[in-house]
């Protein structure tokens, strides 16, 4: 059947509802008429490439529950093939609601097309990360539109967003050099691309091109979400002249995109002390005009290798809190080496975590009914419930049958001297019988 729009954010604009925008009414409790409206204002997005079929169709933005995504790939160090497929489907299996292929070596496309064929979480990439195994150049002989080819391809792909590292021209570029950071530049693709400039005495190639990197987006419907190449990646650099300067430009280049229909997300920091957090969200959503916000992270101490997917759920509640809309993982293996599957269970866990206590404090409809039922069900005592509205299941019945209380109905922290027990026996009448046996 012909499509009579191009992207979301046209239909939203025609007042068309698609298949899409459907499952995310269904699933966000959200009228037709509502969606619609923020879809055309940029507030929310649905990824959703016109080739990847197997897709279910999520939105991110205002209003809507906090998403989580999971960074995964094959790399040159780590070149397991298999392994990345099978944390793809474990992260499926636990409801992410995105996945960001960051491949860069080997087998990448052929990677991508499998991820995309069964996935139906939205799939990200940085196709920057692809161009140089893609061309087999270094990167100094990379040319723009070479670049931009890449990120066609990707579009063949079914791929749903791509991260774009536009923000970091040659203005941000002097900005940056004038303002020396303890920690420089820490994304990835962002070093590639101020080191592509400064070898080729040149304008990134994205930023000076950027309408037609937008036609390649409009007709594929992928997501745009600026990479933030500038973003702090310790709290000694967070909120600097750079950071600022680099959510500057992708404000701009957030409404040329919007003009042709092309849907936006805003990437934003990665390390940030506590106090500092509440006020980036709201520097994101004012100068980006409502976009939503993609964080990674935050994390708010840069001193915990081993625990950073917690150091980034600290970060990311209070970030989802205040309105951050989707929560970039972080695992166990942050700083220290690609992720296990284990690692990755770990990081979606703490993400989940972070993500759902966002939305009890940012007042998302129903997110607070969740915890409601399961205070119900420790006020009775009533175990298997609690395993059945548990987050992880499988961890909270594990922990459950590792001990053997006296009371069944009780756990050994407490025994019969367990609190539930006491006030559920006295308000019914019943004897204690605490000693005894």
């Amino acid at each position: 059947m012909q499509r009579n729009y191009t992207t979301q954010m046209d239909a939203a604009k025609k007042g068309i509802l698609t298949r899409e925008m459907e499952t995310v009414c269904k699933e966000e409790s959200i009228s037709p008429e509502a969606l619609m409206s923020l879809i055309a204002k940029g507030r929310v997005v649905i990824p959703a490439n016109i080739n990847h079929k197997s897709l279910k169709a999520t939105g991110v933005g205002e209003g809507l529950k906090t998403k989580i995504n999971v960074n995964l790939g094959i790399s040159k160090d780590s070149c397991d093939y298999d392994l990345e497929i099978a944390k793809a489907k474990k992260a499926i299996e636990l409801n992410v609601e995105g996945i960001m292929d960051l491949s860069n070596y080997g087998k990448t496309k052929e990677f991508r097309q499998e991820l995309v064929g069964f996935s139906t979480a939205m799939i990200g990439t940085v196709p920057v990360y692809d161009a140089l195994g893609f061309y087999d150049k270094e990167l100094k002989d990379i040319q723009p539109e070479e670049f931009l080819a890449v990120v066609e391809q990707h579009g063949k792909d079914g791929v749903d967003f791509v991260t774009i590292h536009a923000g970091i021209n040659q203005y941000t570029a002097r900005t940056f050099i004038e303002n020396p950071r303890l920690m420089n530049i820490v994304s990835r693709g962002g070093s590639l691309m101020f080191a592509w400039m400064r070898l080729n005495n040149r304008e990134n190639p994205f930023y000076e091109y950027f309408d037609d990197l937008l036609d390649i987006c409009a007709k594929y419907d992928i997501t745009l979400s600026l990479g933030d190449a500038m973003r702090p990646g310790g709290l000694a650099d967070a909120t600097d002249a750079s950071q600022i300067q680099e959510l500057l430009i992708l404000g701009e280049l957030t409404k040329r995109a919007w003009k042709k229909n092309v849907q936006v997300m805003i990437e934003g920091p990665g390390h940030m002390a506590i106090d500092e957090i509440e006020a980036n969200v709201i520097l994101e959503k004012k100068l980006c005009h409502g976009a939503p916000f993609y964080v990674l992270g935050p994390l708010v101490t840069d001193v915990a290798p081993g625990y950073d997917h917690i150091t980034g759920a600290i970060g990311g509640a209070i970030a989802a809190s205040k309105g951050a809309d989707f929560l970039c993982y972080v695992t166990p293996a942050e700083h220290l080496r690609l992720p296990t599957l284990d690692d990755m269970v770990e990081g979606i866990m703490a993400s989940k975590i972070a993500a759902h206590a966002g939305d009890i404090g940012k007042k998302i409809s129903g997110s607070k009914s969740w915890d409601n039922e399961m205070s119900y069900a420790r006020q009775q005592l009533d175990w298997n419930k609690m395993f059945e509205l548990a987050l992880d299941p499988e961890k909270a019945k594990k922990y459950r049958e590792g001990t053997n209380p006296e009371d069944e109905k009780t756990c050994t922290m407490c025994g019969k001297m367990c609190a539930v027990r006491t006030l559920n026996k006295v308000l019914n009448g019943e004897d204690l019988n605490i000693l005894r046996d």
